[in-house]
């Protein structure tokens, strides 16, 4: 079959946090990074191929040698097959006209399997069962062991996560520093929102370590490496980094990375693609951990697209081309304007829209056409490169870094002069606070020591600034 994807893990979240076995399919199950499970022993799932195009996907772990008996049962004038899979190649594949199509497989217990069910002919309802899968007590799937815990989490103090469980094949993660998981009593905590390019090192000595204690580091992103990992342990005193990636909804879903969320001091969103990390985290459990740092005393932050994602307001991509100013400011309805919410409900970021690698890009008349679109008392935050405002859940903010932050409000002056759909976007009066380094902003009340500008777009113009925003 030639090179293949790592084989995924998909769990259903219990409400008491376990995982539970898959009785049915879930559509869409049609790629092996959407599959379904996981599958237990002797467990009929029942599915259904719903036209000639359609497969379905499933996934189960086997961490030592097991002979496995699968049966995909069908109707009689069906011809369904099934092929199985490991990390690395197809092990073995039905595709008899026989009915059930069934046949024992020994696998060496090498991790996670997936398994394939197509058609030959005809569509409708299957059943399948694979008897012999070990029993792996259902907590994360199995995978290698990372380690022991010497406690739980580390927020507000209660140490009651248990044992680190076991990292599920193939998610990837790296660790510097100490395994077990250090409890240290935290204070209030907050938000790091940094602009991209260069980091703030100012902003983690200054802000994050004297509030974690020495505590654990998760850094989460859905591509790259370690780069975070020497740099924060050695900025911060931790007494560990890890950096996940958490490129599937299947490992977002999974007791090995919320655990490490949960026991964090801080939490930090690596920059990358914001739309990639609402595809793969919204709805997970990892979304659910997130939520929760501020509220349990820990630091949560991100830069560029980490960054982008901690407000309600989300400028989402996905699937069309990043947005110029010079082209959002034509028409409120851009095709290339997308902007999503429902990701984290951190309080201070409620009515927020944040924006990145702002002067730089010059991402100011976009910010504003984006809050033009939105209801009425949106607040714009655009952080330059190097940059950064650190929140505290009070939202008192303060700037760290080499460049702005840009701050935009309305008020009853503002004027949403021209905002629908199909028309260029004229916005006008809007506040706008020009923050350098230690200069403060409190997100919840507008309380600065700096004094606002009125500053607007007219995208009906070229130079389509209203008064020098960026001066």
């Amino acid at each position: 079959m030639g090179s293949k994807l790592i084989p995924v893990l998909l769990f259903s979240v219990l409400s008491n946090g376990a995982f539970a076995c898959v009785s049915a399919e879930s559509e869409s199950n049609d790629a092996e990074s959407d599959a379904d499970g996981p599958l237990c022993s002797a467990q009929a799932v029942a599915g259904n191929i719903a036209n000639r195009r359609d497969q379905d996907w499933y996934y189960f772990n086997v961490d030592s040698p097991a002979n496995l008996d699968i049966s995909l049962d069908h109707s009689s004038g069906d011809d369904f097959d099934w092929h199985l899979y490991d990390a690395s190649q197809r092990l073995y594949s039905a595709e008899t006209g026989d009915r059930p199509e069934a046949a024992s497989v020994y696998v060496d217990g090498s991790g996670l399997y997936t398994l394939k069910v197509t058609r030959y002919s005809g569509r409708g309802d299957y059943t399948l069962t694979v008897d012999g899968i070990p029993d792996t007590g259902g907590s994360s799937g199995g995978g290698s062991s990372s380690g022991g815990s010497s406690g739980g989490s580390s927020g507000g103090g209660t140490c009651e996560l248990g044992a680190r469980p076991d990292k599920p094949g193939g998610l990837t993660r790296y660790m510097t520093g100490s395994e077990a998981d250090v409890c240290v009593e935290q204070g209030a905590g907050g938000l790091l929102v940094m602009g991209g390019g260069s980091d703030v090192d100012a902003a983690f000595t200054r802000r994050v370590e004297p509030l974690i204690g020495g505590g654990d580091v998760v850094v989460l992103r859905t591509s790259g490496s370690d780069g975070y990992n020497d740099y924060l342990m050695g900025l911060l005193n931790a007494d560990s980094v890890e950096t996940l990636i958490v490129d599937r909804p299947q490992h977002a879903n999974d007791d090995y990375v919320t655990w490490a969320v949960n026991s964090a001091e801080f939490v930090w969103i690596a920059g990358g693609d914001q739309s990639d990390y609402l595809n793969q985290w919204q709805g997970t459990a990892l979304q659910q951990a997130l939520d929760q740092v501020m509220a349990r005393g820990g630091v949560l932050g991100g830069t560029s697209a980490g960054a982008a994602v901690q407000s309600e307001s989300i400028y989402d991509p996905d699937g069309v081309l990043g947005a110029y100013s010079s082209e959002a400011v034509t028409d409120l309805c851009h095709e290339y304007i997308n902007i999503s919410s429902g990701f984290l409900s951190t309080a201070i970021m409620q009515g927020v829209i944040v924006d990145t690698h702002f002067a730089e890009r010059d991402r100011m008349g976009r910010l504003m056409a984006f809050m033009a679109g939105l209801p009425a008392g949106i607040q714009g935050v655009g952080v330059d490169e190097a940059t950064s405002i650190f929140f505290t859940p009070d939202g008192s903010g303060v700037v760290d870094g080499a460049g702005n932050v840009y701050v935009l409000q309305e008020d009853a002056q503002t004027s949403r002069t021209q905002a629908q759909c199909g028309l260029p976007v004229v916005y006008e009066d809007v506040l706008r606070y020009k923050l350098s380094e230690f200069d403060q902003f409190n997100i919840s009340t507008g309380a600065s020591n700096v004094t606002p500008k009125r500053v607007g777009i007219d995208g009906r113009s070229s130079n389509f600034y209203l008064n020098q925003p960026y001066q």
